[in-house]
């Protein structure tokens, strides 16, 4: 009884303050205040805008809400034959798996649930490169990049592996739940599932094993051999069920999710690039994910403008993949100019992204990229009419 008392005043409690157009900021420089009735501890604090929805996207709380019972009151193993307890969780998960399923256009026997895409992949690419000859090929896609949202043509690689007896398999990560897949019309042989990508809960994924023709992987891990003997240990009944709760909400919610974002994708980019010059959208215009929007803002480096806009949570285009900071090989890979490369910044739309919140981005991405360009050399030299190109850089 006190657990469910513990989780009514939760679920009551006020959610974390977040900025929006509406709420007052903190001035630059200035720590962000506490909220009326609240300790300055952090937890009543206001927090940055979220737009980072490529990195993760928050809990839907349609998904908490089917979750919730698997918690506290059904928590007994799914794979427990012999009382109700292992009855209830098993018809949970069974459910789930069908609602993945249902997703991708495949047979729920072909679902495993993972632990995330990361794991899926490794399942789908290290156990089939074991098993091949020196003669065959695996084919492995990222459906939509996860940096500059560009949409590969599954399809028609699904139609050439088949024609090549090759096995094809896609991370779908950021793609399903998304735009429509389906993993018969693509030819698709493997795809790796994430649930945190898609509104669900973080820990849990799942992959997609072709039955015909029969596609044959090795175990990761040995164990009590559950997931048909290919993913042995328990699964988590709550976090498969917030997986399945998400794929079913994705699948409802699909269309008007890619409408509204695309608006909105469309509002940020018009209005960033009618008040700013020299910004590049990074990929294909027409064969992407509106959703994830890469822009580079040449004179002004990326990893200033993300400290600029400490009150919107964003991504760098630069990572650091070594002791110094490298340019994204994705933008390298695409040919993007290194300079280019490190003034790029990833903007993320997603379900719950408000039309103020884009509004308010757009507004402080001008004002800060206005205000380093001012601050710039280049800047300077490239407004005196100076091919930046045409110079010979020498090093001391």
């Amino acid at each position: 009884m006190l657990l469910w008392r513990r989780l009514a005043a939760l679920r009551a409690a006020p959610a974390p303050r977040r900025l929006s157009a509406a709420a007052p900021r903190p001035a630059p420089g200035q720590a962000p205040a506490p909220a009326p009735g609240r300790s300055g501890d952090g937890g009543g604090a206001l927090r940055p805008l979220y737009m980072d929805v490529q990195a993760t996207t928050p809990l839907d709380p349609r998904v908490l809400d089917s979750m919730l019972p698997y918690l506290t009151a059904y928590y007994g193993n799914p794979h427990s034959r012999t009382h109700a307890y292992g009855w209830e969780s098993e018809a949970a998960m069974e459910k789930a798996r069908q609602q993945v399923a249902d997703l991708i256009g495949a047979d729920s026997r072909e679902i495993i649930f993972t632990s995330g895409a990361t794991e899926s992949n490794n399942m789908a690419i290290k156990e089939l490169e074991a098993a091949f000859q020196p003669d065959t090929t695996l084919v492995s896609v990222m459906t939509v990049n996860n940096e500059i949202g560009v949409k590969q043509p599954i399809h028609d690689i699904g139609e050439i592996c088949r024609a090549h007896k090759v096995f094809f398999h896609t991370d779908a990560a950021q793609a399903i739940g998304k735009i429509p897949m389906d993993v018969n019309d693509m030819k698709i042989d493997l795809m790796s599932i994430s649930a945190h990508k898609i509104y669900g809960p973080k820990g849990v994924g799942a992959i997609y094993v072709r039955r015909r023709p029969r596609v044959r992987l090795e175990p990761l891990q040995s164990g009590g051999g559950q997931e048909r003997g290919l993913r042995s240990g328990t699964v988590p009944t709550p976090l498969a069920v917030g997986l399945g709760a998400a794929c079913e909400v994705a699948q409802q919610e699909m269309e008007y999710d890619h409408k509204r974002i695309s608006q909105l994708a469309e509002r940020l980019v018009t209005k960033i690039m009618s008040e700013v010059p020299d910004v590049v959208m990074n990929g294909d215009r027409e064969h992407r994910y509106p959703g994830c929007i890469n822009l580079s803002f040449a004179y002004v480096e990326g990893e200033s403008l993300l400290m600029a806009l400490k009150d919107v949570a964003l991504s760098s285009g630069s990572a650091c993949t070594s002791a110094s900071l490298e340019p994204s090989y994705v933008l390298r890979a695409i040919g993007t100019d290194e300079d280019l490369a490190h003034s790029s910044i990833r903007f993320g739309i997603g379900r719950f992204t408000t039309e103020e919140e884009v509004d308010y981005t757009v507004q402080k991405c001008i004002q800060h990229v206005k205000r380093l360009r001012e601050m710039s050399p280049l800047w300077e030299m490239v407004q005196d009419g100076i091919d930046l190109k045409s110079i010979k850089w020498t090093q001391h």
